[in-house]
């Protein structure tokens, strides 16, 4: 490894390493990939999006304007924290296998109902105008969630807009779930 190559230790299904791995492809960083299977709830993975905004601020994932900055965190904490935690191993161990389906499809449906109402003020291109921003690595994952626990994405056709335009884009089909080095054979792309 060599001096001052960042390690991103990540799983191939974890929404936290995703965001990450979609921020390191945006700002072309070069790391390090120690992949781990997860069996817990990994953390939120905010912080390292923030660091690599300050060390690296090019392309710019937090807006300049602080109304849309404010705009940008805000769908982001509702993501990563109001809605994705709800479906990590941890939680859905307490669920109970047999009410797992039920219980992530109601906490990613009541998730997505509140950020589509958000999403009628913000959006633009992408989740908050048309560039992309830290709010963008967060929903890409979350929908990808979404469709894994079988949760209809008719009501939400602005999340759906948006999502299919971040496909698109390179960072984020290189960082996809269905392209890492763990993805088991019958997961990848």
């Amino acid at each position: 490894m060599q001096v001052g190559k960042p390690i991103l230790y990540s799983y191939f299904r974890s929404s936290c390493s995703w965001r990450v791995r979609i921020a390191l492809a945006l700002k072309n960083m070069d790391y390090e990939m120690i992949t781990i299977n997860l069996t817990k709830d990994g953390g939120q993975q905010l912080a390292i999006i923030e660091y690599l905004e300050e060390t690296r601020p090019t392309p710019r994932l937090l807006p300049q304007d602080p109304k849309k900055r404010a705009h940008v965190r805000m769908i982001s904490h509702l993501l990563a924290s109001g809605i994705q935690p709800l479906q990590n191993l941890s939680v859905l161990k307490q669920v109970g296998q047999e009410n797992q389906l039920t219980w992530a499809q109601q906490a990613i449906s009541s998730g997505f109902n509140a950020l589509e109402q958000i999403l009628q003020s913000t959006a633009g291109k992408y989740c908050v105008g048309d560039e992309v921003s830290m709010a963008d690595l967060c929903l890409a994952p979350q929908v990808a969630n979404a469709d894994r626990f079988k949760v209809d994405l008719t009501p939400y056709p602005t999340i759906s807009r948006i999502n299919k335009s971040l496909l698109a884009l390179e960072a984020f089909q290189v960082s996809h779930p269905c392209r890492q080095p763990d993805t088991p054979p019958e997961l990848r792309a």
